[in-house]
C-alpha cells in the first residue's frame, strides 16, 4: 500500500482524512505537529505528505521546505490561503500540488494519484524544452527564446500540461478537469486562460506558435517545424 503521512493540527480534519485515506487503500499516519511530522519522515519514510500549514509549533511553508530537504516524497499542500503569491512560493518551496480548503478527500486521492504518477518512471521530465519554450516544472519559471514568461500559476500549468503531451490533442473538459481540477462547469474558464496564455506567448489562435486549435475537439501543443 501507499504510505501518507497526514499533517494537520485539526484534530477533527485530521481524523476524517485518515480515515477516508485508508477506506481508499492507503497506509495513513497522522500528526498534528511539525517537529513528529520530521521524526515520521526520518524514521519511517512515507511516499505522499499532505501537508497543512497551519501548524501550532512551525510555520508550514518552513516544514516544507525541511521535508524536501531530506525527503523525496510527494508533498500535497493543503491550505486556506489561495493568493497567486502564496501559490507560486509553495511550489518553489518543494510543493508538488496544492488543494485549497475546504476540499473533498476525493479530490485529494485524485490529487495524490496524478502527483505519483507524474513521479513515476515515464513521468515528464523536471524540465520541459520545446520550440524555443523551456519551463521548470519544479522551479515553477518558463521562458520563452531565453526571455522570461511572467505566467500566472494556472497559466504555467495550463502551459506545462500541454508542452508535456506534445502533439497530442487535449480537450477543454480534460484541461478543466486536471488543471482546474473541476470535474464539472464551464469551459468558457478554459478558453479565456488559453487566450491570455497565448498573449503572453505572443500568438493568437488564428496565428498560431506552440498552441494549435482543433476545432471542436481541443488545444494541441506543436513545436513549429
Amino acid at each position: 500500500m501507499i504510505s501518507v503521512l497526514v499533517v494537520e493540527d485539526d484534530a477533527d480534519v485530521r481524523s476524517v482524512l485518515v480515515e477516508d485515506l485508508a477506506e481508499r487503500g492507503y497506509s495513513v499516519r497522522a500528526t498534528g505537529e511539525a517537529w513528529a511530522a520530521l521524526r515520521e519522515v526520518a524514521d519511517s519514510p512515507p511516499r505522499v505528505v499532505v501537508l497543512d500549514l497551519g501548524l501550532p509549533d512551525m510555520d508550514g511553508r518552513e516544514l516544507l521546505k525541511l521535508i524536501r530537504a531530506v525527503s523525496d516524497a510527494a508533498i500535497v499542500v493543503i491550505t486556506a490561503r489561495d493568493a497567486e503569491e502564496e501559490v507560486v512560493a509553495l511550489l518553489r518551496g518543494g510543493a508538488d500540488d496544492y488543494m485549497v480548503k475546504p476540499f473533498r478527500t476525493g479530490e485529494l486521492d485524485a490529487r495524490i494519484g496524478a502527483v505519483l504518477r507524474r513521479m513515476a518512471g515515464g513521468a515528464p521530465a523536471a524540465v520541459i524544452e520545446a520550440g524555443g519554450l523551456r519551463m521548470d516544472l519544479r522551479r515553477h519559471q518558463a521562458w520563452l527564446d531565453g526571455a522570461p514568461l511572467d505566467l500566472a500559476p494556472r497559466e504555467f500549468e495550463l502551459l506545462a500540461y500541454l508542452a508535456s503531451r506534445p502533439g497530442q490533442v487535449v480537450s477543454r473538459t480534460e484541461l478543466r478537469r486536471e488543471v482546474w481540477r473541476q470535474p464539472y462547469g464551464n469551459d468558457q474558464t478554459v478558453d479565456v486562460h488559453l487566450s491570455w496564455l497565448r498573449r503572453k506567448l505572443g500568438e493568437t489562435a488564428a496565428a498560431p506558435r506552440l498552441l494549435h486549435t482543433v476545432r471542436g475537439v481541443g488545444v494541441r501543443f506543436d513545436v513549429p517545424s
